[in-house]
């Protein structure tokens, strides 16, 4: 199920944390990511986000990869992982030190909610502790600190970011002082994705909506390395029943080996994510190539969809 990636065409993405089985909101957003780059013979990629030491795992990656072929999705060689790139990331890092972008903050979580339940502090955010601080101060900070090391923060400075999403539309956010490199040492979620989007020549980037927020953040970082700002399209989530919630594994039968235990088929379950966004109608039963051959980002329904596949007669 995969093809060998030349390294020449634009591509998208499919980037799951391999910390367990994919349920069937993740798989509907794979879906949605592999039909965006494939519908115009682009490129597609699989990143394993494996920032979680304790559950990443390879057998969760063989499970996420299995699920994704039974559903027909293909993807380009090599499939990569954050965990063999820390090097690349120290590298930047180094880049923006030398550029003084970044500043140590001894702030545990602790600090940062009582500094924000301060009168006359920020609603929300960093309160700027450690921001500029001259020698002095950065050595007071570490002989008092309740961390043992510095985590590493980009001068953010709510600096304002705009972009139009391909499925949100207009979104206007700012830039917080955020974290780089957290204080054991590791990089953070916003920078490693940052300079994964820039080394793989990532164009269009399709992921669940609840991650918005965090965009502007990731845009900034690409923007001071210089790199290519990718088009985002964020889809709305699958949420459960009754309660709205994101859909979760707690939630009944939700990953693809559950729901076939009970009757369901990939090919039924890939026809049910392809009505509940919008791309066939009832009485259609596409194959994956009919799915690209029709894709049409326009007709992505816009609200989410309700989980109901584990209370209906599985085909």
């Amino acid at each position: 199920m995969t093809r060998l990636y030349g390294g020449v065409m634009p591509v998208g993405r499919y980037a799951p944390s391999p910390t367990g089985t994919l349920h069937v909101g993740n798989l509907r957003t794979a879906l949605v990511a592999w039909l965006w780059s494939r519908h115009d013979g682009s490129g597609f990629r699989m990143r394993f986000e494996d920032h979680d030491r304790h559950q990443a795992a390879t057998e969760h990656e063989r499970a996420q990869l299995r699920d994704l072929a039974a559903l027909g999705l293909d993807w380009d060689e090599p499939v990569t992982r954050t965990s063999d790139r820390w090097a690349r990331y120290d590298a930047v890092l180094d880049e923006l030190i030398e550029r003084d972008l970044t500043f140590p903050c001894w702030c545990s979580r602790r600090d940062i909610r009582e500094a924000a339940a301060a009168p006359h502090a920020p609603v929300e955010g960093y309160p700027g502790t450690c921001r500029d601080l001259d020698g002095t101060g950065r050595a007071e900070r570490a002989a008092t600190a309740r961390v043992e090391a510095p985590s590493l923060r980009l001068r953010g400075g709510g600096e304002p970011v705009d972009f139009v999403d391909a499925v949100v539309g207009p979104v206007s956010g700012t830039v917080d002082d955020i974290v780089l490199r957290r204080g054991d040492g590791l990089p953070s979620y916003n920078l490693t994705v940052s300079v994964d989007e820039i080394d793989e020549g990532i164009e269009i980037v399709v992921r669940a909506d609840d991650l918005v927020p965090v965009t502007p953040a990731q845009i900034r970082i690409i923007q001071l390395l210089d790199g290519m700002r990718p088009t985002y399209a964020h889809v709305p989530l699958a949420v459960a029943p009754g309660t709205g919630r994101r859909l979760a594994k707690r939630d009944g039968a939700v990953t693809l080996a559950e729901l076939e235990a009970v009757g369901w088929t990939a090919e039924g379950v890939r026809t049910e994510l392809a009505r509940s966004l919008g791309l066939c109608g009832l009485d259609e039963v596409p194959t994956p190539a009919d799915l690209v051959a029709s894709f049409d980002p326009t007709r992505l329904v816009r609200r989410p969809w309700i989980y109901d596949l584990d209370e209906r007669t599985p085909w």
